[in-house]
């Protein structure tokens, strides 16, 4: 069977002279071919180019990772490439999880997150959770960050006898009265008291994200009077979303709250702050936490019709983002979310800031040992859309094949990267064209690229940074080199609020007041680590490396001995 090439391969035949056509065309194949599936190099990457004499012999030449390239060079393809995953995993921990023993087989699996949903379970549950990711991390091998995903001003039924089976056409009464013996078999409350007051004729109230839907078609007082459009079986406390509309509740409730101070006590890393529809929503939340001395990272969710208007201000005002897509497709046409989706890993790969895509990535893994095709498209284009990370709900939390679901975003994520390594034409690697920035930016990130071209340009094992507060790894991170980004870090804290950003391997190391002595003790560490060996390059940036404590933004090449 002939090797796979793939469609931009073939565009860049179409454009090359047809004396050059075969010879490029038979040296994609044969390369492909001749790799041994073994042949991996945990952070080396090599190019084989076709030059433009139209030469039989393939040439190897160092890539620019994603910078101009030699002007001799007319179709270049890493197909040897193999290098680690880039993209980080966030994987919900529940009841199958939760112990010792899993979480760490989910980390051994590829986990760099661990989320706590708190729309379920106690704080008394996820203490222990917290503990046991603690008891982990103290061993050595890992460092696995910790998510607090907030419940957020949810809409939904209430309590229900038994299931109703609810067909087309069917007249369905929701109401905020309390009087539920006066119920008859299709009436069912409400939580949210101004639910009548947000409702209109016309809309379409969809349950559990479209699992059932009902027009709108007359609103009392206390009552939202409506008809089944697709039908299916109602059950107690379902989730309620009006299409195109988000309910005027305030984005931070009062267990919000006590979730948040929960999160505080145990030292958690990150908040996913559901349902946010404001950036005010946002600085509410990062003013609370500063004042209370938690350098922990807010990412916006965005997941409601308003949160879309605002999408830019909100971004920008949040530490990150997550793509919450099952309320977010409920709430605006279906067909739009992925182009919402593009949007904000687009605008937060132009301001430096790391998304999460998460929601229904592999749902049918929570029943079935192997995804479907749309599912494995659906990790590689969030993966090639830049994403920093990918999440991981009801597969890790309750499924029957956690490991496996994990298994397969890992080996999915890592070969997307690996791939497009090995396409010219592919843009994951390069850095978003810094437009409109401000003439007074920071200097650090023309460091960040410098550092970036370097480290491609010159084929090393990785890229090393010195940091304190997270800013230089951050700024190394956005810029995408093509090999992993190794930060050091006094800061135990800092080491896990970094494992969330794309490419970068966070670990702990004291600082000495000898520079010479601080890199000598990186290399040492990442030799024993087994991330470079002797003869390997290194390209390491730093502002810290001066004997006199100053300031000087440096870049060095360090050949490991």
């Amino acid at each position: 069977m002939s090797a796979f090439v793939p469609p931009s391969a073939l565009r860049s035949l179409r454009s090359t002279p047809a004396s050059l056509r075969s010879s490029t065309f038979s040296q994609l194949q044969s390369k492909r071919v001749a790799q041994a599936p073994n042949a991996r190099q945990a952070a080396r990457w090599h190019m084989v180019v076709t030059g433009r004499n139209g030469s039989q012999a393939p040439s190897t030449l160092q890539s620019s990772g994603g910078f101009d390239l030699a002007s001799d060079v007319i179709d270049d393809k890493l197909w040897d490439v193999q290098i680690p995953r880039m993209s980080k995993i966030v994987c919900t921990i529940g009841p199958k999880t939760c112990d010792i023993e899993s979480i760490e087989k989910l980390a051994e699996t590829g986990m760099d997150i661990v989320r706590l949903n708190m729309s379920h379970g106690t704080h008394e549950w996820h203490g222990k959770v917290i503990e046991t990711v603690r008891e982990v991390n103290s061993r050595g091998r890992f460092n696995l960050g910790l998510l607090l995903d907030t419940k957020g001003p949810e809409v939904r039924s209430g309590d229900l006898k038994a299931p109703i089976q609810v067909k087309r056409g069917q007249k369905f009464t929701w109401t905020v009265r309390k009087d539920f013996d006066s119920f008859d078999d299709f009436t069912v409350d409400v939580s949210y008291d101004d639910f009548v007051k947000d409702v209109h004729v016309g809309d379409t109230l969809l349950v559990d994200g479209g699992m059932c839907s009902f027009l709108v078609t007359d609103v009392t007082d206390k009552d939202v009077l409506s008809e089944c459009i697709d039908g299916g079986t109602l059950t107690s406390r379902r989730h309620l979303n009006v299409r195109g509309k988000s309910a005027s509740l305030p984005a931070i409730t009062a267990k919000d709250w006590e979730d948040i101070k929960f999160g505080m006590e145990n030292n958690v890393d990150f908040y996913a702050l559901s349902f946010v529809k404001h950036e005010d929503d946002v600085q509410t939340l990062i003013s609370y936490l500063r004042k209370n001395n938690s350098l922990a990272l807010v990412l916006s969710k965005i997941e409601s019709a308003d949160a879309v208007k605002r999408l830019r201000p909100i971004l920008e005002a949040s530490d990150g983002a997550m793509v919450a897509r099952g309320d977010l497709g409920a709430e605006i046409p279906v067909e739009d979310v992925p182009l919402v989706q593009d949007e904000i890993v687009s605008i937060n790969r132009s301001i430096r800031k790391p998304t999460i895509v998460a929601t229904h990535m592999l749902e049918s893994m929570i029943t079935y040992p192997s995804p479907t095709r749309a599912e494995v498209a659906d990790i590689t284009e969030a993966v090639r859309q830049g994403a920093d990370a990918t999440m991981l709900s009801g597969e890790t939390a309750n499924g029957s094949y956690p490991y496996k679901a994990l298994s397969v975003m890992a080996t999915v994520a890592e070969s997307v990267v690996s791939q497009d390594c090995a396409l010219s034409e592919n843009d994951l690697f390069s850095p978003v064209l810094r437009m409109n920035e401000s003439k007074a930016q920071d200097a650090r990130l023309d460091l960040a690229f410098g550092a970036s071209t370097m480290a491609s340009r010159l084929n090393v094992a990785a890229i090393v940074v010195f940091t304190r507060v997270g800013t230089y790894a951050k700024l190394v991170s956005c810029t995408r080199p093509r090999c992993p980004v190794i930060a050091f870090t006094p800061d135990e804290d800092l080491v896990r609020r970094l494992t969330l950003y794309w490419g970068v391997k966070p670990f702990e190391l004291a600082f000495s007041d000898d520079p010479e002595e601080t890199i000598s003790r990186a290399v040492k560490f990442l030799i024993e680590k087994g991330l470079t060996s002797t003869g390997d390059t290194l390209v390491i940036t730093s502002d810290m490396l001066v004997t006199d404590k100053s300031k000087v933004n440096t870049i060095q090449v360090r050949t490991v001995h």
